[in-house]
């Protein structure tokens, strides 16, 4: 296919692309986490908060691409970051600047995000947990957060994705 299709010459601009569904359930999970922080309530009830599709409220923010979190994922890691929640927060202590209890409810639902997948997730990539969950304190956390967030996930990679880190340094 030619790159120069219409007939004025110009290049096609390259269809545009929503955010990734896994994205989005990281998303939903953040909110559900933030819920969960501040008010309480089990895993039935806050899955039904998140789960629900909701395109007016994109269509009002202006999102046209109105893309539906993968559910499997959504429930498998909101389940796992509740169930896990005080195993979690033991991992994370240690590469803190300070106690879990004051972190903003922000920070604190990300690491559980990141921390989850880090010790959990072995099918996607040390660094990709950890930019996931960059993105996601950029989008949503205070100024510097994500600073934070990147040098504390780091710091946990290397103590349960060592075999990983390792393997890639070698080659």
């Amino acid at each position: 296919m030619n790159a120069q299709s219409d007939t004025s010459g110009r290049p096609e601009k390259p269809a545009r692309r929503g955010p990734n569904p896994r994205r989005v359930s990281r998303e939903r999970v953040l909110r559900a986490l933030y819920l969960w922080q501040l008010a309480g309530g089990d895993y039935a009830s806050l899955l039904v908060q998140v789960e629900r599709y909701e395109p007016e409220e994109k269509e009002a923010a202006g999102d046209t691409e109105l893309t539906k979190p993968h559910s499997g994922f959504l429930r498998e890691l909101l389940d796992g970051v509740l169930k896990e929640a005080a195993n979690l927060d033991l991992a994370l202590t240690p590469h803190l600047d300070r106690p879990v209890i004051e972190l903003s409810p922000i920070e604190h639902a990300v690491l559980l995000i990141g921390a989850y997948e880090l010790i959990h997730s072995f099918n996607v990539p040390y660094k990709v947990c950890i930019n996931e969950a960059v993105e996601l304190a950029k989008s949503y956390g205070g100024t510097d957060g994500h600073k934070f967030v990147n040098g504390v996930l780091d710091k946990l990679a290397q103590v349960v994705r060592q075999v990983e880190i390792e393997g890639e340094r070698q080659g």
